[in-house]
């Protein structure tokens, strides 16, 4: 038999590409059947844009396929709201601080209002909230700590109020710049001059706790000064709070990856000597033109405006799931460049893939032996996303089903009971389940507008027809075939079903 089961616990091997090591490997966890996932959450100083939605649609695939698969999850996802000052390394403004000004609200405001339109927007998304969502400005007493355990360690030093993270002592005896693969002389070449770096001995080194100017508004006491955390430094604390000093996986974007992930994991060795994390885990980035989108560089289209189609480079309005489509149909270790008619073909693909969903159910099914063609299918659609998250091998695996599909509803094949099992697996499990693709009530009430239309046209043919009014009755048939309907007349009566350039 061809029939395929992917039972709710598998266990399957699971293949993950290590940013430390540089290699694809079989993921086990720290605790069986138990895994602990940090991922670096957004600082909410504006409306989350398209350069949002790849890491959380990413992660939320990952979280989705690894519970399917057998394993209990805790997923951490922070939100920065203090500390994400404009210059990486511990200088310039606070990001938030800024906006408030701006805005002339106070910083926690900013954050909440947009941290209520960012969950907003992820959950038109279909992405899964968090299991823990902690703030940086909550766990001000774990960063004080940790700067303390790295203070007597030797790896940092006080300076004006101010404690900054010694590169150089710390590259004595560890590798600083074995995550990014940056070492302090390239960093060094590359570094600009700043404001406020007199209080460091080196440019490179970054602030792990900043003493407050006197306008500052978020500040708070410490051994050295009324100040707040650096960025870097609220990671660290945050998942080794939640997850323990060794935790299995820290995803984030490209992005962060230098100088922001290099940082913490400095941070972790030296305040307990170890790494504290197995594997590291970076999705890339959404561009437009070539250049990373992002709202520092002014150049990104808001989740909003993708829906609502109101942005000067968009040609039209894309749905949630079109989006989340788009993103899924290239691999998250490759870049994803945005464009108009990317974007209006995710979202063709997505109205076939959920039609073709529903069609399937209410095909005839037989006893008798499967279709080899769709257990490979399904198969090799559960194997893609075990290796390494290959979404674009899923989805083109579930394109590959709906030919399968319209062959039979052709009636040029016969399905059976295990084809059915298949199918279901195809689109209920992975679709749905895994790939988190469904159908939305905005589309459910367009296709049933459609439909009552075209019953509309179809019983105006029909009159025509039994009046002998042919020439009526071709042109409305070669009208709803330029409006992509295609019809059948059969024993039955009439037949119709929307063609989309399959």
């Amino acid at each position: 038999m061809y029939y395929v089961t992917v039972p709710k616990v598998a266990m399957r091997n699971f293949y993950l590409y290590n940013t430390l090591s540089k290699e694809r490997e079989l993921f086990k966890s720290i605790t069986p059947g138990v895994v602990g996932l940090y991922v670096c959450g957004p600082t909410l100083y504006g409306d989350p844009h398209l350069g949002h939605a790849r890491p959380a649609i990413t992660y939320d695939i990952l979280v989705r396929l690894l519970r399917e698969i057998g394993y209990r999850v805790r997923y951490v996802r922070n939100i920065t709201d203090v500390g994400h000052l404009e210059e990486e390394l511990g200088n310039g403004e606070d990001k938030v601080l800024k906006q408030a000004k701006v805005m002339q609200l106070e910083p926690m405001e900013v954050v909440q209002h947009y941290t209520l339109r960012y969950h907003h927007a992820m959950q038109q998304l279909n992405t899964l909230p968090p299991s823990i969502e902690p703030r940086a400005s909550g766990h001000i007493t774990e960063q004080i700590s940790l700067v303390n355990s790295i203070l007597k360690q030797g790896y940092a030093y006080e300076s004006n109020g101010s404690v900054y993270f010694d590169v150089e002592e710390y590259q004595k005896k560890h590798n600083y710049g074995r995550l990014s693969g940056r070492t302090p002389d390239n960093m060094l070449s590359n570094t600009r001059a700043l404001e406020g770096q007199e209080d460091k001995r080196s440019p490179f080194d970054f602030a792990l706790w900043k003493k407050a100017a006197p306008e500052h508004i978020m500040r708070w006491p410490s051994p050295w000064s009324e100040g707040f955390p650096g960025w870097h430094l609220e990671c660290s604390a945050m998942s080794a709070k939640y997850l323990g000093d060794r935790f299995d996986i820290h995803g984030g974007g490209i992005d962060l990856l230098f100088p922001h992930h290099e940082c913490e994991l400095a941070q972790n060795t030296a305040s307990r000597g170890d790494g504290g994390v197995n594997y590291w885990m970076h999705n890339n980035m959404i561009t437009i033109n070539g250049q990373k989108m992002g709202k520092s560089l002014g150049n990104f289209i808001t989740l909003e405006e993708l829906f609502s189609g109101k942005h000067p480079l968009l040609e039209s309005s894309y749905s949630p799931m079109a989006v989340r489509l788009f993103i899924l149909q290239a691999h998250y270790r490759g870049t994803l460049d945005f464009s108009n008619n990317a974007l209006a073909a995710a979202q063709k693909g997505y109205r076939r893939l959920i039609r073709g969903a529903k069609e399937y159910k209410s095909l005839k099914f037989v006893e008798g032996k499967g279709s080899k063609e769709l257990a490979l299918l399904a198969e090799e659609s559960f194997t893609a996303l075990c290796d390494d998250l290959n979404t674009p091998i899923a989805v083109a695996k579930l394109f590959d089903a709906l030919k399968v599909i319209n062959l039979a509803k052709e009636g040029k094949l016969q399905l059976t009971f295990e084809d059915r099992e298949n199918l279901d697996t195809l689109f209920n499990l992975i679709l749905t389940e895994i790939l988190g693709v469904v159908e939305e009530e905005s589309s459910v009430g367009d296709d049933k507008l459609v439909g009552s239309l075209v019953d509309i046209v179809l019983k105006i043919r029909d009159e025509a027809k039994a009046q002998k009014n042919f020439e009526v009755s071709d042109l409305l048939r070669a009208d709803l075939t330029k409006a992509g309907i295609e019809i059948k007349d059969t024993k039955e009566g009439t037949q119709w079903r929307v063609v989309e350039n399959e």
